[in-house]
């Protein structure tokens, strides 16, 4: 087993392992909403397949909303 980080939570994950399936594990809600970070540098929707973690990263769910004016 391996460890990572989501969110600051550290997991024990089997790699190899992607950014997709990461997301999928961690049932992330509207996974079309989410921006991931991987060690702090934002990895491209397109990428999520395709970029493998490694031991000791650090992957971060961001969710972008927007507010309203006054």
């Amino acid at each position: 087993m391996s460890t990572i980080k989501i969110n600051g939570d550290v997991q024990e994950v089997s790699l190899p392992l992607s950014v997709l399936d990461v997301i999928q594990l961690n049932n992330v809600i509207q996974p079309e909403m989410v921006s991931v970070q991987r060690n702090g540098e934002f990895v491209l929707k397109d990428d999520y397949a395709s970029t493998l973690l490694n031991e000791g990263d650090e992957v971060d769910f961001l969710y972008f909303m927007g507010g309203g004016s006054k």
